[in-house]
């Protein structure tokens, strides 16, 4: 799909891991990439990079679809702070051409547009970390999980951040001809068939996303006390609401619980320390609130499904 604004990459990513396909597989692969846009018109990317669409969506709209890739764009106030953007006419185009397909695919903030035409009610999904607390807020049906790469809900896929839409189009190219010769394609773009660390985006969700000055307190008070025991009754003492409340503004803000913000923050501390320190991992679990190594690599599995080692021996900052 195509319409002024959208992310460049979000739209030509995906046709290069196909063509990379066919040129791998060195036949035809059925992929047939078909640009729609409104009008037979230039659009205009993000990027200032005007592309020219193959079809209408009124002509798409009577074609049959195997895959409906949807993609995303976003404006940035004068605080910074990132919004992700569903104009009802396009939304109203992808609920319709999602109808004549056999899988969706969203990339990054494109899951927007997949929520606002109800293709997400009741299942999870993930999008750009910098927009999870505003589709947590705004669709609430929706179960968002800012973490992974990518994830598959039935016959709907989301991915995250741009470059992820690498890895979902891999990830679809596997379901379709198997990993092996995903492996390939992957390779072919200097990639790893899955990253090291899972299909996790790796930067946990803690930059200043929040939307309130109570929010942004709360986290800034997170990061403080990280070695402390963080418990849900200190936060809501320390914020002067309940602890049911505390929890839903932690849903409405950022998408997670109260203890899985803590565990990522604790994670993204973690990271950086093994990152930048030759610190013994009972030393980084100390530093960072886990107590034990063996909590620090449980953690790890779960948010990155890696090892705190093999994360280290992959990412060590020389110097």
């Amino acid at each position: 799909m195509l319409f002024d604004g959208v992310d460049l990459l979000d739209v030509t990513g995906p046709p290069e891991v196909f063509a990379l396909l066919r040129r791998e597989t060195g036949q035809e692969t059925g992929y047939e990439v078909v640009l729609a846009a409104a009008a037979m018109e230039p659009v205009t990317t993000a990027a200032g990079v005007r592309v020219l669409p193959d079809l209408t969506f009124a002509e798409v709209s009577g074609r049959a679809i195997d895959t409906l890739l949807v993609p995303g764009s976003v404006e940035v106030d004068e605080e910074r702070r990132v919004q992700a953007l569903a104009d009802p006419a396009v939304v109203a185009q992808v609920r319709t051409l999602a109808a004549r397909s056999r899988r969706v695919a969203s990339v990054c903030v494109g899951a927007h547009l997949l929520a606002a035409a109800g293709l997400l009610d009741g299942r999870r999904a993930t999008t750009h970390w910098s927009t999870a607390g505003q589709l947590a807020a705004e669709h609430p049906a929706v179960q968002v999980d800012a973490d992974p790469i990518f994830i598959r809900d039935g016959g709907v896929w989301t991915g995250a951040g741009i470059t992820a839409c690498l890895d979902l189009s891999l990830a679809l190219v596997a379901e379709d001809f198997g990993e092996a010769v995903a492996l390939r394609v992957a390779r072919q773009l200097v990639m790893y068939l899955k990253r090291p660390g899972g299909q996790s985006q790796f930067s946990v969700p803690v930059e200043p996303v929040s939307s309130t000055p109570r929010m942004a307190d709360l986290r800034h008070f997170v990061a403080e006390h990280l070695t402390g025991p963080l418990t849900l009754a200190d936060l809501a003492r320390h914020a002067h609401v309940s602890e049911r409340q505390l929890a839903r503004i932690f849903k409405a803000e950022l998408g997670m619980t109260p203890a899985a913000y803590i565990e990522a923050a604790r994670v993204e501390a973690a990271r950086n320390r093994l990152e930048t320190t030759d610190d013994t991992l009972d030393r980084v679990a100390t530093a960072c609130g886990f107590g034990t190594a063996d909590t620090l690599i449980r953690a790890f599995r779960r948010k990155l499904d890696t090892t705190p080692t093999e994360y280290r021996s992959r990412f060590r900052r020389s110097g």
